[in-house]
């Protein structure tokens, strides 16, 4: 305490210092080895320069170096420190060009005050009418700033006060109006097609607006390394050959960005995967770069075509246009050459320990792991032959993880065709060995994965150096997640085993296919995504926000069309035609230029059962007897005059009569109405399950397929709606007027289509 209180530090920070094992144990070395060369009494100054540096600097075989030079007064101010600190960091290997070090950090270089004034003077005199005009309301800051870039290692203070006392002696004192404050410009307003609102996740829930995903994902909004500096990364490990597989890497991809996208191909993907699609192709799109999908299909048990199919649909249906689609079964030769070289370094072993001896964080260490290079050379080339059983021999690496987990596996044996190499082999790599590997050959510059691969890290630059290979970075952010639903592969398979769920693409489910069936545009999707935003931390948003962007997407993207759910038939006695009359109704009523089309209008339309009542309550607006309403789009105003019903007291029809719009009193409310249409069946969905959290035994004891709601799905069999929709094919969108957006199901056929409901108009105040 007193070695750091010597120093200028304040009692409390000497304290906080103390609590941080790593920092006071460099802070120690850097004091003593000052005191060593200055004697005990250390300045104010020098005690800050020796703070800053054991607080900031990242490879701590640098310190004995960089304070050498503060106690001999060589590095005196924090700019210097920042660009030695920046050097070091950038000249990972030993030794370093200590005269290129000095050359970049200022050692030696004296600025004289006779330099400052004239830099100053040169600067003020650029300026000046802009000085005389506004005086001091001029942003004093761009003086200082342009002094300082011709004087990159004068002190600031002094910049300052040269700049002070010039202005003065130009300008005279401060006058009254020189200290009114400025009047702010108002910012310009952006028109609505400009607009992105982007939000940033609170709690699960969104603040007003932040910026788009490009930008979020553009240059050094991430702080991300540039290609070629993976060094700079913290945590990056650097052996002597890693500038030189750097700079072969940068001559292989010309510096440009590479990411990928790496599902594995045994199951659906879901708005998880949304995200991380978004980030890896964003990220590449944002910055010129290029996005590879690379099926990760290393365990051909679980591996489905159907799969890779859909996951490839799902990528380009959100935007995505892959810069090659690759599998790791296309590198398998190399990496089982890799795994013999791994061998013969040492660095990997055969083990016979089952499968469930090695599970865990705390297994027993393998009795193997020092067994002989040739004789796991041998026993590896028995695995490949197919002369051990599943089980019964696995290739281990030689390393702990960041979780504490011992020696991952890198290969076991499998005795099961692969789709792509059939039965080539019995003897299959896993994600720890595999992943880092088809980076490192495909050049990838930034590998983007979720949180819990954080564990990983260390294997995965532990074996691309292991190998003396390319070792790319591997950054992690957190996933998304959603309320309300389960996203699991098993747990899908169990609904749509027991029955809960049609299929993978079930429109109740978050699958993208289940999404994309519902009616939820990509653009959607990916708005969702972007105002989530690429955080760290896990982000579980409700159900609405998503719904939300879809409301936003399918108002400027879905035209409007009539349906009626529950059908009451209406008799208008004198209808003004011998036949049917031709409607115009907008596609979209805010911007008419975007066309109209045509819709019958006869003598006999129906409207909604609920649109009808035979006595008006207080507050009521639309049918009733002695309560006209105007048909939407017609020009006409309905008024009641018979109720008809069925011999169980049921309204089966009314007949009205029909007046000019322009010559009645104009009523209180105007509902749609369908005429000649079209009968179809409409599927309303709400979620499909109670609770937030049906995986959460705390919240449902039972299980999640206890927490099924049974109103999950309404089929409303005979519906109907106007014939303007006669041609829509699967997929297309439309606003129902009143009703809510819907997309045709691609179970619609001849003469009877199907609409599933996206989303209603508007949010349902109970689930938000």
């Amino acid at each position: 305490l007193g070695l750091f209180t010597g120093i200028g530090l304040s009692e409390a920070k000497a304290r906080e210092t103390l609590r941080n094992g790593a920092l006071s144990a460099l802070l120690r070395r850097a004091v003593l080895q000052a005191r060593s060369a200055l004697g005990p009494a250390l300045d104010k100054a020098t005690g800050t320069l020796l703070y800053n540096t054991a607080a900031r600097l990242k490879d701590p075989k640098h310190l004995g170096f960089l304070v050498g030079y503060i106690a001999r007064k060589e590095i005196l101010t924090d700019l210097q420190l920042s660009a030695a600190l920046e050097y070091v960091r950038s000249h990972p290997l030993e030794p370093l060009d200590v005269a290129d070090f000095e050359r970049a950090c200022g050692v030696g270089v004296c600025i004289t005050p006779e330099q400052i004034e004239e830099a100053v003077e040169a600067v003020i005199s650029k300026h000046r009418a802009e000085l005389l005009a506004e005086r001091y309301h001029f942003n004093m800051g761009l003086l200082m700033g342009e002094a300082r870039n011709q004087l990159r290692w004068a002190d600031g203070k002094t910049i300052k006060n040269e700049v002070d006392l010039q202005v003065l002696h130009l300008l005279g004192p401060k006058t009254e109006a020189d200290l009114e404050k400025k009047p702010k410009v108002a910012k310009a307003r952006l028109a609505p097609a400009e607009k992105q609102k982007v939000a940033v996740v609170e709690n699960g829930d969104m603040g007003a607006e932040t910026q788009s995903l490009l930008e979020q994902l553009r240059g050094e909004a991430l702080k991300f390394h540039k290609p070629g500096e993976n060094y700079k990364t913290e945590g990056y490990v650097v052996t002597p050959n890693t500038m030189a597989l750097l700079k072969q890497h940068l001559a292989i991809t010309g510096g440009q960005v590479r990411t990928r996208f790496p599902p594995e191909p045994n199951g659906i993907l879901h708005i998880g995967h949304a995200k991380a699609i978004n980030f890896n192709f964003g990220y590449a799109k944002a910055n010129g770069g290029l996005c590879f999908l690379r099926y990760d299909d290393t365990n051909p048990e679980k591996e489905e075509e159907k799969y890779f199919t859909a996951i490839r649909e799902m990528v380009e249906w959100l935007g995505y246009q892959p810069y090659a689609v690759t599998h790791a079964s296309d590198y398998f030769d190399q990496l089982y050459t890799w795994a013999l070289e791994l061998i013969h370094r040492g660095q990997a072993y055969v083990c016979h320990q089952k499968v469930e001896e090695i599970k865990g964080h705390n297994p027993p260490p393998s009795p193997w792991r020092d067994r002989p290079v040739e004789e796991s050379l041998l026993l590896f080339e028995d695995m490949r032959k197919g002369k051990f059983g599943e089980g019964e021999a696995t290739l281990r690496m030689k390393l702990v993880m960041e979780d504490g987990k011992m020696d991952p596996v890198a290969y076991r044996v499998k005795f099961t065709p692969h789709h792509r190499t059939g039965d080539k082999w019995c003897i299959y790599p896993t994600y720890d060995y595999t992943h880092c590997l088809c980076d490192s050959i495909e050049h990838i510059t930034h590998s983007l994965c979720t949180k819990e691969f954080q564990a990983r890290r260390s294997s995965y630059f532990w074996l691309c150096n292991a190998l003396d290979v390319y070792c790319p970075v591997q950054w992690e952010y957190g996933r998304l997640n959603l309320l309300y639903t389960v996203v699991s592969k098993r747990k899908i398979i169990q609904l749509v085993e027991t029955g809960a769920v049609r299929d993978w693409d079930d429109p109740r489910l978050f699958t993208l296919t289940a999404l994309r069936r519902r009616g939820f545009p990509p653009e959607a999707i990916n708005n969702f995504c972007a105002r989530v935003g690429v955080t760290v931390a896990q982000a579980t948003m409700e159900p609405h926000l998503l719904e939300a962007c879809a409301r936003e997407v399918l108002n400027e993207q879905a035209p409007r069309a009539m349906a009626v759910l529950e059908p009451l038939k209406v008799t208008i006695t004198n209808f003004p035609a011998p036949k049917a009359l031709e409607v115009l109704v907008p596609n979209f009523p805010a911007d008419e230029s975007r066309g109209f089309h045509k819709v019958p209008f006869h003598q006999t339309v129906y409207i909604e059962e609920t649109d009808f009542r035979e006595e008006a309550d207080k507050g009521y607006k639309r049918l009733a007897p002695g309560q006209p309403v105007g048909l939407r789009h017609t020009g006409y105003i309905i008024t009641v005059q018979n109720v008809i019903k069925d011999v169980s007291g049921r309204v089966i029809e009314l007949e009205v009569t029909c007046t000019k719009s322009d010559v009645a009193e104009k009523p209180k409310a105007f509902i749609h109405w369908v005429s000649v249409p079209l009968a179809c069946e409409v599927r309303l969905y709400e979620r499909l399950f109670l609770h937030k959290n049906p995986e959460d035994p705390s919240e449902v004891p039972g299980g999640f397929l206890s927490d099924l709601n049974p109103d999950s799905l309404r089929v409303v069999h005979n519906a109907l709606v106007d014939s303007s929709v006669h041609s829509a094919r699967p997929f297309d969108k439309f606003q129902f007027e009143r009703l809510g957006y819907f997309s045709v199901d691609p179970d619609s056929e001849q003469g009877k289509m199907v609409f599933n409901r996206t989303v209603t108009l508007k949010e349902d105040p109970g689930k938000a």
